[in-house]
């Protein structure tokens, strides 16, 4: 059985790029209604005594999209910290292979901003490498993620709008580009070196 995770801070902490009321509701209500419809989908599925990402790997229909989903928000909040007034910056290794790929971080950025507001309708947008470590911005409607397609999930901004509307209300392009300011480097290094 799958439960929610506990958030690496406090509710109020990515205030003011993610509200209280934001996490409120898209932590206590929508990851917490993936994860109880996953509880209930896996038993008799015979991947009820896989690890999460296999279960997505594996999967498909409603399986799949519980199971996506729960993954993609477990990276998604864990990937976070409190804002600290400078803007935070990628370090190491996976600092190194951005400069490699797009020059500059801020081109980087750029373009994973870019993709994250054309992607129509709802879904993710991710950093995602591949086995030989080398970086791609990936676009991903509903549930689906660079597991489902056999790259490792480094960095993501989810693009539904329950996500940021209450917040941002239609100004998605606007969230992205908050969403910046809390991004925990670190964790997001030790996604891509291990």
């Amino acid at each position: 059985m799958f439960k929610l995770i506990d958030l690496p801070y406090a509710q109020y902490a990515l205030e003011p790029v993610i509200s209280s009321r934001t996490l409120e509701f898209h932590y206590g209500k929508h990851l917490q209604a993936y994860v109880d419809n996953l509880n209930k989908l896996l038993p008799g599925s015979g991947l009820d005594e896989l690890p999460l990402e296999e279960i997505v790997a594996k999967s498909s229909g409603a399986l799949f999209n519980n199971a996506g989903q729960v993954l993609n928000h477990e990276l998604y909040f864990t990937q976070f910290a409190a804002p600290t007034g400078a803007l935070p910056a990628p370090t190491g290794n996976l600092k190194a292979q951005i400069e490699k790929q797009w020059g500059r971080v801020d081109a980087f950025k750029a373009e994973f901003e870019a993709k994250g507001t054309g992607l129509f309708g709802s879904g993710w947008v991710w950093l995602q490498a591949d086995a030989a470590g080398e970086l791609s911005i990936g676009q991903y409607v509903g549930a689906d993620n660079p597991v489902a397609h056999g790259f490792k999930p480094i960095l993501t901004f989810d693009v539904w709008e329950h996500a940021y509307y209450l917040d941002y209300q239609n100004r998605r392009a606007a969230h992205l580009q908050a969403l910046w300011q809390i991004v925990d480097w670190e964790v997001v290094e030790d996604r891509y070196t291990k």
